[in-house]
């Protein structure tokens, strides 16, 4: 198993999968419908049932029941897409065995995996590491997922004395741009519940995750040549300064962590007639996110009656919720997944999600879908890497949940 998992995440990071939030269409970039159809493959030759590929990059497939009881149908998601914050092309993967617990070094570029700045590594000396070579980000978010999924479904398939029910897997494209749920047929999914593999170290059980809002602030100028500009230029790039001089230091990523949300500017589009500024605001509590929305409202009026020349306006979308409320009515997939967990020496970590996964949005289509560890670190960026042993844990707890819930259903 383990051989075959690492084989199979190493193909996988091979495919440029970056999605592409410009993009409006689904999938967003070539490269995720290129490994939804060598995943294809891959599930059709290891026998499983009703393997579907859609226009849109969705990629679904079920391994049958092989009890006589009825037992509900669970699911396990990851998917395709990489995060646009580093490149995803041309990955090349560094597998440290059995580390040392000292600093990594990253290719020859001078990057390097330091237990200074990164204190869990101490917790992995004596595992098997898998970094990136400093260029790129390595694709464990979510491409672990994917091989986990897929390599215990061959795990099942090669032991039918393990029981289950109907298992469904789902592979989707877009994630990492918040559109990954938006086209998921949950009817033809076909899953009573499901599980993305989407987390962290080994252990993260979620099903809480920040609600999301994107505000777009617009600040108008007039451009005019700055030759002859006296009293007719409006700089709005001024006036984008001015607004974000408004917002506060605290709460932003930088200053917060737990339950705690925050505002956070994320990307700056400047000219002088025109300067957008987007902010993205996260918040577990829906009144405290309401509180956000007003309190930028706010100063858009603020600074509209401060401004004798130029305006700003304001324009907030919701993103996606918090899955809590649709999954705590179904705890029995929470305790399943403990149990499986538990059962296999991992201590369940319970704990928020700070920021957000396919399942939030799938929990309001109907499929409550909490979120399961990968063993991967420090996603989005070149320093991101993965732990084979956790990766292998991952795929056992996979095996255990499908298990269990054809143990309790039959009882």
């Amino acid at each position: 198993m383990r051989q075959q998992l690492l084989d199979r995440f190493l193909r996988y990071v091979q495919f440029d999968t970056q999605s592409n939030a410009a993009n409006g269409n689904c999938p967003s970039t070539p490269g995720q419908m290129e490994l939804a159809k060598t995943l294809q493959q891959e599930l059709l030759a290891m026998g499983l049932d009703k393997v579907s590929l859609d226009e849109h990059g969705y990629l679904f497939a079920r391994l049958p029941a092989n009890t006589s009881t009825k037992v509900s149908s669970i699911g396990f998601i990851a998917h395709m897409d990489t995060a646009m914050d580093a490149s995803g092309a041309n990955v090349k993967p560094q597998i440290i065995d059995d580390y040392d617990g000292g600093v990594i070094e990253l290719g020859n570029n001078q990057e390097q995996l330091d237990p200074q700045q990164y204190p869990e590594l101490a917790r992995l000396a004596g595992q098997t590491l898998i970094t990136t070579d400093g260029t790129t980000l390595l694709g464990a978010d979510n491409k672990a997922g994917i091989a986990e999924i897929i390599t215990a479904m061959e795990h099942l398939l090669k032991h039918p004395e393990i029981p289950h029910g109907d298992i469904c897997i789902g592979f989707t494209p877009d994630e990492e741009i918040g559109r990954g749920a938006h086209l998921f047929d949950v009817e033809k999914f076909g899953a009573h519940w499901a599980y993305t593999i989407d987390g962290g170290e080994l252990g993260e059980l979620e099903f809480e995750n920040f609600n999301a809002s994107s505000a777009v602030v617009t600040c108008h100028g007039v451009s005019v040549h700055p030759g002859s500009a006296k009293n007719k230029l409006v700089n709005s790039m001024n006036i984008g300064a001015k607004f974000q001089a408004l917002m506060p230091e605290h709460p932003t990523p930088e200053t917060t962590e737990g339950y705690e949300g925050f505002y956070h500017l994320a990307a700056i589009t400047p000219s002088i007639a025109t300067t957008e500024l987007l902010y993205i605001l996260r918040d577990f509590d829906e009144q405290a996110m309401a509180a956000k929305k007003a309190f930028m409202h706010a100063k858009v009026n603020e600074l509209n009656e401060q401004l004798t020349r130029g305006s700003v306006s304001i324009e907030i979308t919701d993103s996606y919720f918090n899955m809590k409320e649709k999954v705590e009515p179904h705890m029995h997939i929470i305790e399943i997944a403990e149990q499986a967990m538990t059962n296999l020496d991992v201590q369940p970590k319970i704990k928020p999600i700070r920021g957000g996964t396919d399942g939030a949005q799938l929990s309001f289509k109907g499929l409550p879908c909490p979120n399961v560890f990968t063993g991967g670190y420090n996603f989005h960026g070149i320093h991101e890497y993965a732990s084979l042993d956790q990766m292998e844990k991952a795929v056992e707890v996979i095996v255990e949940i499908c298990r269990l819930t054809a143990i309790r259903e039959a009882k």
